[in-house]
């Protein structure tokens, strides 16, 4: 038994299909699937049952993976170690951001991490946030950017907080207004986003305290489909202002709310234990002088 067939054993039973799991680990079907068999020939178990339609994990099966798992963040950690005390800022950083926040930040902050860290490679994932908070704890990923709050067990760091702005087609009776308050989103049709956003969280808290309602039948992928569903007068939607900070269109209008505004605020998020700690508090730092206008800055509150 050796590592690499426990990271063919864990991308089989994260992709449940030995096309993607030999894909996503860059070796052929043929080879990921002997090496499969030959670890199950020496565990003297099936880990895997196959069939025409389907792959599934044996019971034995699923704890071996959770085993294997465990193994290889630790090996990951080994690996994390050595490099952090050869040079922190050097080498790969694994970083996890989610969807509605990556497109309109990470061209303010990348150029600067560049500058400040030029021998450091950038490995961006862009994925949702309960993937990412698993990716983070099983050492998939080194840091991600995500919104407040999320798992304890993770170090937490603030970073900003970013208000909601209120979009509108044009001819709504709101968009007559300066500013517009939380409640008069009452009776309102609302469009959100997909399953799993944590957008979509967020954005039915708000709704759910002023008596708004879903727009039923639809639900988005990304914020540039909400914002042309408004356009097209499907409906309003509640967007983060660094998703408005290029110009709307004249076909959109964007209200602030008065007080309590509805916000979102963003940490960074890393192991506890991973051992360039020290360096990702630095790199917070550095995120925080990237920031563009129209959002908070936001640090640790001192102990």
């Amino acid at each position: 038994m050796n590592l690499r067939d426990l990271e063919y054993l864990v991308a089989v039973a994260d992709h449940r299909h030995f096309g993607d799991a030999a894909a996503a680990c860059f070796v052929s079907q043929p080879t990921l699937s002997t090496q499969i068999k030959k670890l199950e020939t020496e565990l003297g178990v099936e880990l895997i049952e196959r069939t025409p339609r389907a792959i599934h994990l044996s019971a034995v099966g699923e704890r071996v993976v959770d085993t294997a798992r465990e193994i290889l963040a630790g090996t990951h950690e080994i690996q994390g170690l050595a490099q952090a005390a050869r040079d922190p800022e050097a080498g790969s950083l694994r970083l996890g951001i989610f969807p509605t926040l990556a497109p309109y930040l990470l061209p303010h902050v990348v150029p600067l991490l560049h500058q400040r860290f030029p021998r450091l490679e950038l490995l961006l994932r862009e994925e949702k946030s309960p993937v990412l908070v698993d990716e983070v704890r099983e050492g998939r990923l080194d840091v991600a950017l995500m919104a407040q709050p999320q798992r304890s067990d993770l170090t937490e760091v603030p970073l900003f907080r970013e208000e909601f702005l209120l979009a509108l087609p044009t001819g709504h009776p709101l968009a007559r207004r300066e500013r517009v308050a939380v409640s008069d989103l009452e009776g309102e049709d609302v469009l959100l986003l997909d399953e799993g956003h944590c957008l979509r969280d967020q954005a039915l808290s708000v709704c759910h305290l002023a008596g708004a309602r879903e727009r039923r039948g639809f639900r988005a992928t990304s914020l540039e489909t909400l914002r042309q569903m408004v356009v097209a007068g499907v409906g309003i939607t509640l967007l983060p202002r660094l998703a408005l900070s290029t110009d709307p269109g004249s076909s959109l209008v964007v209200r602030e709310f008065s007080a309590p505004v509805p916000r979102r605020d963003i940490a960074l998020y890393w192991r506890p234990r991973h051992p360039a700690a020290a360096f990702f508090e630095h790199f917070a730092d550095v995120l925080r002088d990237a920031l563009p206008p129209g959002v908070e800055v936001r640090r640790p509150t001192p102990s």
